[in-house]
């Protein structure tokens, strides 16, 4: 069974996180700060060599000061 990150949905996750991050005005050194994580972490995340958990990704938006159901919305949103 191939990983997760190598899922066609999982595969729109990081460019939403960078869309989110960006959107927000913050660097990737910014957003770790904010949610407590090494920036290097951020840029795997991005970057699709992580694979990001759904607490994360709650992290992740309230980071970036997007309600995590409506970062959850756009998800299922880029799904089709």
């Amino acid at each position: 069974m191939a990983k997760v990150q190598h899922a066609y949905i999982y595969q729109k996750v990081p460019k939403l996180l960078r869309k989110m991050r960006e959107e927000a005005g913050l660097t990737q050194r910014d957003l770790a700060v904010k949610i407590r994580k090494p920036q290097p972490w951020v840029h795997k995340s991005e970057d699709g060599s992580r694979r990001v958990d759904v607490a994360e990704f709650l992290e992740w938006c309230l980071g970036c000061g997007v309600e995590p159901v409506e970062g959850f919305k756009e998800l299922v949103r880029l799904r089709h």
